[in-house]
């Protein structure tokens, strides 16, 4: 019989009607003999009927809905020096516009020194090479200090090569702080800022920086010297830049022993709010928070007292969703829907507390990753993570998040979607479809299928996660009322779809992502429409080239695969405008 899933649903009886019809005439097509006077198999007589409503979009989100984080880590093991490199600068913009978050479990461990260049607070690193990968840096900034506009960097192989070695080693010692939930202070100097806000500035990304809300008065109060340097240096400087206050502060306790209600939280927002406009310069800037962690007891009770007791001095509110833990050791894993679903479940509550206080305040979900503590190798790293990120949007904007912040664009554990040889990792070739593709404005989805009684006790959950939007008002491939649907099929099998009610007998553009290579789930690269994604230099994508799926024609999604969908020509009322 028919029925719906995932999006939020329309109809008429005149659609089921028709929906019932057609659903008998392709079962019917679809039959084969069966020999012995045995049921037809599920496999055999599975098709999926698909309608999205045109009229009007359910949800408008922000044109920057995709947004990404760096964390704070990257200081520490020496990354940010490199965050000038002409082929990650080319990597951020292929993702812009978009919020750049600066911040992370150490953000609450960071320290302003309005310095330049000094070795001493660059960290620990091998003796053998330290003091000429020093003066390397020193050399690389003078060259860029002479450019003028976006500054550029081309790092000699080996000193890229000596950098990872020194990555390696302080990896392990940022490890081993996260497990014990004991942490170093990070010192941010004035140079390492400037670095930072000029990838930013070039790559076309906002950057919104996390201050330290840990550094505390005798009394508990927040300590704002510190944040009044870092201010008053980046207006000096010009630097548009919104700002938050710590991170996960429902996690203080066990972070730093010692803990911040909400009541002392609100508190602190309404002092860095007051500091704000004592800056001319930030007067009017953004102020996001307070950046809570997964919607548990304590987060939720903190949340609550928030919003309560004055959150209404953030212009957004932002929270933080890890899906697993380091105890995940397979592909499977990434691919249970009983997973998958967890986000709605937290989206609900965060949204019902917000509404509550604020109704007007938009939410944010920040610092989201496939997996907690940095993720794990050959895992939240690979082809099979993609399915949890794009459920990830797909539900998110369903919910009317208004931002998702993916942790983490670059270098921090294995979450990141390039890796530390500047190469595209699948998720970011993922987004990088999404960014082209989907615009803000979500649609309504209507799916009917042919589907087995579920067993006695047995809840069958959907494997095949259907999402529609208005197709991005930036790609200028495609005219305004197009419409982009997005499908994760998680099945071992594949499954047919067909387009039906408005979408029927249209032009589908295929953008089909599978893992490429003989690592099936494990693979780190990804192939569109059976060519594999590679860059072409340091300041030039691939062509992603879409495959032309003739009117009328069925879509059929393989196994454990994602697939965008173009609907050419539709010249849907939702999206016209």
């Amino acid at each position: 019989m028919p029925r719906q899933f995932l999006c939020p649903v329309f109809g008429s009886s005149l659609w089921l009607a028709l929906i019932l019809q057609s659903l008998i005439s392709s079962a019917a097509t679809y039959r084969k003999p069966v020999s012995g006077g045995k049921r037809q198999s599920f496999l055999e007589r599975t098709l999926i009927l698909l309608d999205v409503n045109t009229r009007s979009p359910v949800k408008v989100l922000n044109d920057n809905f995709l947004s990404l984080q760096l964390d704070p880590s990257i200081v520490k093991d020496g990354w940010l020096d490199f965050l000038s490199s002409k082929r990650l600068v080319t990597l951020a913009r292929g993702l812009s516009p978009a919020y750049l978050r600066f911040g992370g479990k150490r953000t609450d461990f960071l320290q302003f020194h309005n310095l330049k260049n000094l070795a001493k607070f660059r960290g620990p690193g091998p003796d053998y090479y330290l003091k000429n990968y020093e003066d390397d840096i020193v050399r690389s900034d003078f060259a860029l200090d002479k450019q003028k506009g976006c500054k550029l960097a081309s790092h000699p192989d080996m000193m890229l090569e000596l950098q990872r070695e020194k990555a390696a080693q302080m990896q392990q010692v940022l490890l081993k702080e996260q497990l014990s939930n004991i942490y170093s202070d990070v010192t941010l100097t004035a140079r390492s800022l400037d670095k930072l806000y000029n990838f930013a500035d070039c790559a076309g990304l906002h950057l919104i920086f996390g201050l330290n809300a840990l550094h505390r008065n005798p009394d508990n109060s927040w300590n704002a010297s510190s944040a009044l340097s870092l201010l008053k240096y980046s207006a000096g400087k010009k630097y548009n830049i919104s700002w938050e206050l710590g991170n996960e502060p429902n996690s203080y306790r066990t972070m730093a022993a010692r803990s911040v209600n909400s009541s002392r939280l609100a508190q602190d927002y309404t002092l860095l709010k007051t500091l704000l406009q004592s800056v001319r310069f930030y007067s009017r800037a953004n102020l996001y928070g307070p950046n809570i962690g997964r919607p548990r007891k304590n987060a939720v009770l903190l949340l609550d007292g928030f919003m309560k007791n004055g959150g209404s001095v953030v212009d957004a509110v932002t929270w933080q969703h890890y899906y697993i833990d380091r105890r995940v050791t397979k592909v499977e894993d990434f691919m249970k829907t009983r997973l998958l679903d967890t986000l709605s479940e937290q989206i609900t509550k965060v949204l019902k507390i917000v509404q509550t206080h604020a109704p007007e305040k938009r939410v944010w979900l920040g610092g989201v990753g496939p997996a907690w503590a940095g993720g794990t190798n050959n895992l939240s790293d690979t082809f099979a993570a993609g399915f949890l990120w794009l459920n990830t949007l797909g539900i998110a904007a369903a919910h009317g998040i208004d931002v998702v912040l993916r942790h983490s664009f670059f270098d921090y554990g294995y979450n990141h979607l390039v890796d530390q040889h500047f190469n595209p990792l699948p998720d970011y070739w993922l987004s990088l479809l999404f960014k082209r593709l989907v615009g803000p404005r979500v649609l309504a989805v209507h799916v009917a299928g042919l589907q087995r009684k579920p067993r006695p006790g047995r809840v069958i959950r959907d494997k095949l996660r259907i999402y529609a939007h208005c197709t991005s008002f930036h790609n200028h491939d495609y005219v305004r009322g197009s419409i982009t649907i997005y499908i994760i099929n998680l099945h071992r099998s594949r499954k047919k779809i067909k387009l039906a009610g408005t979408l029927r007998n249209k032009t589908v553009h295929q953008y089909l992502l599978q893992p490429f290579g003989t690592d099936g789930l494990h693979s780190m690269s990804v192939q569109l429409n059976g060519e594999p994604l590679r860059m072409v230099d340091n300041e030039t994508f691939p062509e992603l080239k879409p495959r032309t799926l003739r009117a009328g024609r069925t879509i059929a999604m393989p196994p454990v695969s994602i697939g965008f969908y173009v609907i050419k020509n539709i010249n849907a009322y939702a999206c016209r405008r």
